[in-house]
């Protein structure tokens, strides 16, 4: 149950040899993530569980789910971007419903992020979730 914009990024992912190339790829697509305005980088809007300093400020409206983040190492800011790309525009009803970690294995990132750094993402969706039923 993938939007298409995190399939446009698994199709990318399918398209890359090695891990090194799809590292690139999550720190490119960080890059491209909008900055989040430090007036946003608070307290109640950090992630807690994560290596990094990790920002998620749910913007929600219409019944769907969107949300801006930012973080201060620039790979996790890949895995936001990618996670935005997985919830973005989903009605909050079906943001709860989705298998974010067999969506994310299908990228192989289980498989080469450091326990850490899959802790921090495994924070990241379950704030995403309960800001989703919160709403």
């Amino acid at each position: 149950m993938a939007t298409a914009a995190f399939e446009d990024i698994a199709e990318t992912f399918g398209f890359l040899d090695d891990w090194e190339d799809r590292y690139r790829h999550v720190i490119d697509l960080g890059r491209a993530m909008p900055p989040l305005d430090d007036s946003f980088k608070v307290p109640a809007l950090k992630v807690d569980g994560c290596a990094s300093q990790v920002w998620l400020r749910p913007v929600i409206g219409g019944g769907a789910f969107d949300f801006q983040g930012d973080s201060d190492a620039m790979i996790v800011r890949g895995l936001i971007a990618i996670l935005h790309a997985l919830y973005a525009g989903l009605p909050l009803d079906q943001v709860t419903k989705v298998d974010a970690a067999a969506e994310l294995a299908r990228l192989g990132l289980d498989e080469h992020l450091s326990s850490q750094r899959s802790n921090g993402l495994r924070a990241m969706v379950e704030r995403i979730r309960r800001t989703a039923t919160a709403t």
